[in-house]
C-alpha cells in the first residue's frame, strides 16, 4: 500500500469540535486560529504547523493515490512501447527516420489538441466516468497499433490513440485537487509520476522481449490489455467527491479539506476570462513546453540512438533506455517530498518555482555535456541524469496549477499539458530533420538544452501564491 505520512500537528493541545457540517472545524483552545479553515481574514500559513490535529494516514486517499500510480504505469507502458519497437516497425513497414518521426508526432498532435477538452470534461462530469472512458479508448487503439499495414494506417491509429490518452493526467490533477490538501499534493504527484517512470522503465525491456519472442505486433496487444482491467476497477471503486465514498471517515474528510473550502458540485461553468487573462497560465505553459520538448526524446528516439548511434547491443540498449526512467522515478518521489517541504518552510514560490528553475537549468547543462567527446556509456548516463534532474521538478510542475486553480484543475493542467505536448510533437521532428539533413545528433541535443533552459527561466514568471479562482484569498508564500 502506498503511504502518505501525515505532517506532524501542533505541539499544544488542540480540541476540534465538529458542527453538523463535517468540514467546519473549531479550535477552542487557540484564539489565533481561524474558526473556519477557509476564513479569508485569517489565511492558513503554509509555513506553520497544520491547523488540523495529527491524523493517521488516510486509507481511502491512499487507495486513490494507488489508482493514480497504476494509471501512470499503464499510460507510459502504452506510450513508450512504440519507441522500443520502432527499429522493428521501420524495418517491417519500410519507414524512414523522418516517416517514423511523423508517426511519433501524430500521437503528440492529437494528445495536445485533446488536452483542454478532456480536462474540462473531467471538471464538469468528474474523473470517475471520464477516466473510465478514455482508458478504454486508448487501450483499444494500443492493441490496434499491431494491425497497422503501412505509414498511413499507423499514423491514423497513433493519432486516435493520442486523442484518447490526452485526458489522463488532467483528470488525475482534478482528482488530487479534491482528495489531497496543499501540503500533500507534491508528494501525491511525485508518487504518481514515479508510476509513469516505472512504466517507461519497464516498457523498453518488456517491449524488446515481447518483440524478439512474438513480434512487434503482439507486443501492442499485450500492453493494451492492461488498461482495460484498470478502467473496470476504477469505475467500480472510485468516487468523485471524498464525502460520497462509503469508506470515508469524518477525520479523514476534515484532513483533506483543511486548507480549502469544501469541493462544490460543479455547476458546469468555467471562468474562461479569468483563466485566459492570467499571466500564470502562460508562464506555466511556457515552462511545460520546455519540459515536454525534452521528455519526448526519451519516449521516441532514445532506444534508436543507443542501438544505432552509440552501438549498444539489444540488451545494453534496453538497459540504458530504462535507466533514465529509473533515475527519474527516484527523482519524482524525492522532488515531491522536497517541493512540499520547501513550500511549508519557505513558501510556495521557493517550493515550486525556484526548485523548478534550478532543476531545469541543471538538466540543460547535463544534456549539453552529453554531446562532448566521451565514451558511449558516459553519454548514456548523462542523458539519464538529465531526465532525472528535470523530473525532480515534475511534482512541482503539476502541483502549481492545482495551487492556482483547484476548482478548475482539469482545464488548467489541460492547457499546461497541451503546450508540453506541442513541444513533444516538435521534438521528434527536429531530431529526424537534424539527422536526415545534417547527419547530426549533437545539433538536436543543443536545441534540447536551449529549450530546457527556456523552461527554467519561465519558472521564475510563475506566482503560485495568486490563485485564479475569484473567491479565494492569496495564499501564503
Amino acid at each position: 500500500m502506498i503511504k502518505l505520512a501525515a505532517v506532524p500537528g501542533p505541539t499544544h493541545p488542540t480540541n476540534l469540535t465538529h458542527s453538523t457540517d463535517p468540514t467546519h472545524l473549531t479550535h477552542s483552545t487557540d484564539p489565533t486560529h481561524p474558526t473556519h479553515p477557509n476564513d479569508p481574514t485569517h489565511p492558513t500559513p503554509l509555513t506553520s504547523p497544520t491547523n488540523v490535529a495529527n491524523l493517521p494516514a488516510g486509507r481511502v486517499r491512499e487507495r486513490v493515490l494507488a489508482f493514480a500510480f497504476l494509471l501512470a504505469v499503464v499510460t507510459y507502458l502504452d506510450r513508450v512501447c512504440i519507441s522500443a519497437a520502432a527499429p522493428f516497425i521501420m524495418d517491417d513497414l519500410h519507414l524512414s527516420v523522418l516517416e517514423m518521426s511523423v508517426v511519433f508526432s501524430a500521437f503528440t498532435l492529437a494528445y495536445s489538441l485533446s488536452e483542454v477538452p478532456s480536462g474540462r470534461l473531467g471538471d464538469v462530469r468528474g474523473p470517475r466516468r471520464v477516466l473510465t472512458r478514455i482508458v478504454l479508448w486508448w487501450s483499444a487503439f494500443t492493441m490496434l497499433t499491431g494491425a497497422a499495414r503501412g505509414l498511413n494506417s499507423l499514423v491514423a491509429i497513433r493519432f486516435l490513440f493520442g486523442a484518447g490518452e490526452a485526458g489522463a493526467f488532467p483528470n488525475v490533477a482534478r482528482t488530487f485537487s479534491r482528495w489531497f490538501p496543499i501540503r500533500e499534493r507534491g508528494r501525491a504527484n511525485g508518487i504518481m509520476f514515479l508510476g509513469s517512470r516505472i512504466g517507461g522503465m519497464l516498457s523498453a525491456p518488456a517491449a524488446l522481449w515481447l518483440v524478439t519472442r512474438w513480434g512487434w505486433r503482439a507486443s501492442f496487444v499485450a500492453f493494451g490489455s492492461v488498461g482495460i482491467v484498470w478502467a473496470i476497477a476504477w469505475y467500480v471503486w472510485y468516487r468523485d467527491r471524498p464525502d460520497d465514498h462509503p469508506a470515508m471517515t469524518e477525520d479523514e474528510l476534515a484532513w483533506i479539506q483543511q486548507d480549502s473550502h469544501p469541493p462544490r458540485r460543479h455547476d458546469g461553468g468555467t471562468p474562461w476570462r479569468a483563466l485566459l487573462g492570467s499571466r500564470n497560465l502562460y508562464a506555466i505553459c511556457a515552462m511545460y513546453f520546455g519540459f515536454g520538448y525534452g521528455l519526448y526524446f526519451y519516449f521516441t528516439w532514445l532506444p534508436t540512438y543507443l542501438i544505432k548511434v552509440l552501438h549498444f547491443s539489444l540488451i545494453g540498449g534496453g538497459v540504458f533506455a530504462a535507466l533514465p526512467f529509473l533515475l527519474a522515478g527516484i527523482a519524482d518521489v524525492a522532488g515531491g517530498y522536497l517541493t512540499d517541504h520547501l513550500t511549508r518552510t519557505r513558501g510556495l514560490r521557493v517550493g515550486r518555482c525556484y526548485l523548478g528553475c534550478a532543476a531545469f537549468l541543471t538538466c540543460a547543462a547535463l544534456v549539453f555535456a552529453s554531446t562532448l567527446s566521451i565514451p558511449a556509456v558516459a553519454k548514456a548516463v548523462l542523458l539519464a541524469m538529465a531526465l532525472a534532474s528535470a523530473d525532480l521538478a515534475l511534482a512541482a510542475c503539476w502541483a502549481a496549477p492545482i495551487d492556482i486553480a483547484p476548482d478548475h484543475a482539469g482545464v488548467m493542467t489541460g492547457f499546461m499539458n497541451t503546450t508540453g505536448n506541442l513541444g513533444g510533437m516538435i521534438a521528434p521532428l527536429v531530431v529526424g530533420f537534424a539527422v536526415e539533413r545534417w547527419a547530426s545528433w549533437s545539433l538536436a541535443f543543443y536545441v534540447t538544452a536551449l529549450v530546457y533552459a527556456f523552461g527554467g527561466i519561465a519558472w521564475l514568471a510563475i506566482d503560485p501564491t495568486r490563485p485564479i479562482a475569484l473567491d479565494r484569498p492569496p495564499l501564503s508564500g
